[in-house]
């Protein structure tokens, strides 16, 4: 099994910036893809970000592209997540996960951390 720790989370102003990190251990070797997700009060959880764990290749939901940057350590097995810009509406619990191939769900998720961001 892979487990997954976030870290990074705070309180901000708006036009802050923060960065979030993920470390996995465990059977890392396993992992395909890494995703961020997160969830405002009141809301599904929606995709933010996702990079291949081998290749690099990084994906980002509109609301965050331009502002946000994912990527991550191989050698650390650790993931980040560049958030410039911050705005009142990014507020949520910033949650990570992997997947580990082309065609699974995300299946390991970590505790979450809380990212709250005040105008």
């Amino acid at each position: 099994q892979v487990q997954l720790v976030e870290s990074g989370g705070g309180s901000v102003q708006a036009g802050d910036s923060l960065r979030l990190s993920c470390a996995a251990s465990g059977r890392t070797f396993s992992i395909y893809q890494m995703g961020w997700f997160r969830q405002a009060p009141g809301k599904e959880r929606e995709f933010v970000a996702s990079i291949h764990w081998t290749f690099g290749n990084s994906y980002y939901a509109d609301s965050v592209k331009g502002r946000f940057t994912i990527s991550r350590d191989n050698v650390k097995n650790t993931m980040y997540l560049q958030m410039n810009s911050l705005k009142p509406e990014d507020t949520a619990v910033y949650y990570c996960a992997i997947k580990q191939s082309a065609v699974a769900d995300y299946s390991r998720w970590g505790q979450g951390t809380q990212v709250t961001v005040s105008s």
